[in-house]
């Protein structure tokens, strides 16, 4: 396994430029934030109490997943929520659940309104946006648990895959009794690659989506039941996907 030096701030953008992908600490995180680990409690206990994921094809019963979406206008700042859809990728990005509409509850109103989120989505956009200028972006967030109950979860049941837009955040949430879930990532059109694993509560993997591919290895419980929260933030620019972009 690789070790991996989390990557300043300041030095986001360059990093992303020369590599493809960053990783950012918490300590670099929440100060940015004007945040302590305690101010995102009340967030991160949003996490245990998402909706099952009805739409494994794999047959498993290990993910509970909310997905809402929202538009970054880099020029003007605000950043707001779009109406509720469905969230869609081609086969072509994801074989396994591709080519079809998958509608999840929305994330709560509480969280989509909390100052922490809405920071957290404009931080995270601003970074994207000097490595790469756009008018505006558009942001799909998931929050995902991955859960042992059946004694196995795959964070990444599609396996290394790109996802189809500009960039894509992996936010650490929080890991209880589990091993694995390790992070690999690798070039897209090479055989360099690094692999390590997301342990700290709020540490961030930043990705350029066209660059790299990336997945997440199963998780097995330490104990009687064990899982995995992460806040997965995809940025592309020109709009959401849908089916209508690819026919």
């Amino acid at each position: 396994m690789n070790a991996v030096t989390p990557t300043p701030l300041a030095e986001l953008p360059a990093q992303l430029h020369a590599q493809g992908w960053a990783l950012l600490s918490p300590a670099d995180l929440l100060p940015a934030l004007h945040l302590r680990e305690a101010d995102l409690d009340p967030l991160r206990a949003t996490w245990h109490h998402l909706p099952a994921d009805t739409h494994l094809r794999d047959g498993g019963h290990y993910r509970f997943r909310r997905h809402s979406c929202y538009v970054l206008d880099n020029v003007q700042g605000p950043l707001i929520q779009a109406p509720h859809r469905a969230h869609w990728q081609p086969v072509t990005y994801n074989a396994l659940h591709g080519g079809f509409e998958r509608w999840f509850e929305p994330i709560d109103a509480e969280v989509s309104q909390h100052p922490a989120w809405r920071h957290l989505l404009t931080l995270l956009g601003q970074q994207f946006n000097a490595a790469k200028p756009v008018a505006q972006w558009f942001i799909e967030a998931h929050q995902f648990r991955v859960d042992t109950a059946g004694g196995i979860g795959r964070p990444t049941p599609e396996g290394a895959h790109r996802d189809g837009v500009d960039f894509v955040a992996v936010v650490m949430v929080g890991r209880h009794q589990v091993k694995g879930g390790e992070t690999r990532v690798f070039e897209a059109d090479g055989p360099h690659g690094v692999r390590f694993t997301l342990n700290e509560p709020w540490s961030v993997l930043l990705l350029d989506d066209a660059r790299v591919i990336h997945e997440s290895t199963p998780i097995q419980p330490l104990g009687e039941h064990g899982w995995r929260d992460t806040l997965v933030l995809t940025y592309r620019a020109g709009g959401f996907q849908g089916p209508s972009a690819y026919t």
